[in-house]
């Protein structure tokens, strides 16, 4: 056992088991950390990309997809700590797109087959993903909230796809003639209520998204390298970014450099 807590043999042996991914082809490299009582221990194995010669470094940028929901999370309380947003307080005052919803009677049914929403949105439905709107698991082409969606172009409802076509005052109109899937608080679906969620923040704050982040967050926190996008003096450092085929498991290029 080292000074600081950390057991050599046991760091051994989580570089063995996370090297093993990177031999059976599951990933091209990987980073890992471990810190405890002040001592960091950073390791970096494989390549940045499948077939690539540069190698995985400690100072590798990677896309953090869905990890930016807890950061915005904290945004969103720092707001609430400065009395500009309430937990409970209906989110109209500042997003009237999403006031007096209607909500479908059934997920698969006509768009014009609602009911109106028992209460307002709140920014607690938004955090815990209870809007009523989000990814629909199931097979869901044809049902015509979905069909609905494609058509407006609206993305948070699928993968991460940061090339979205509109700006967020344009994304929150469209997504504001949908009805809700859900009655607000009634059910658990993913993603979209952080998209919404960052608009919130935006307009509360009266600054873009990525300058709150910024300078509230990654800023004060030294995260120098945390942002929507990466300066081109730093690209050499970003790993590619894969996805696995839902059909075969192999990994295919989602976003390359």
């Amino acid at each position: 056992m080292s000074n600081g807590g950390l057991s050599k043999a046991r760091l051994g042996r989580m570089h063995d088991v996370m090297a093993a991914h990177v031999e059976r082809g599951e990933l091209p490299g990987l980073v890992t950390l471990v810190g405890r009582r002040g001592e960091v221990h950073v390791d970096a194995m494989g390549m940045k990309a499948i077939g690539g010669r540069d190698p995985m470094r400690q100072d590798t940028i990677f896309r953090i997809t869905s990890m930016t929901k807890p950061i915005t999370a904290a945004a969103a309380m720092i707001l609430v700590e400065e009395c500009r947003l309430r937990l409970d307080e209906p989110v109209d005052r500042l997003l009237p797109e999403l006031a007096e919803r209607r909500v479908l009677q059934r997920l698969d049914g006509p768009l014009d087959d609602t009911v109106p929403a028992h209460r307002p949105i709140t920014l607690r439905d938004l955090l815990t993903f209870r809007m009523g709107l989000g990814v629909i698991f199931e097979p869901s082409g044809h049902y015509p909230i979905q069909q609905a969606v494609n058509e407006l172009q609206i993305v948070g409802f699928g993968p991460p796809n940061p090339s979205t076509p509109h700006d967020p005052d344009e994304w929150m109109r469209r997504l504001g003639t949908l009805p809700l899937m859900h009655q607000p608080g009634e059910k658990w679906m993913y993603n979209t209520a952080s998209y919404v969620l960052g608009v919130l923040i935006a307009r509360a704050s009266r600054q873009p998204l990525e300058t709150f982040l910024r300078e509230r967050i990654f800023e004060p926190l030294g995260m120098k390298d945390t942002g929507f996008g990466v300066p081109a003096a730093k690209l050499d450092r970003l790993a590619t970014s894969y996805w696995p085929n839902s059909t075969t498991g192999a990994l295919e290029l989602h976003d390359g450099v």
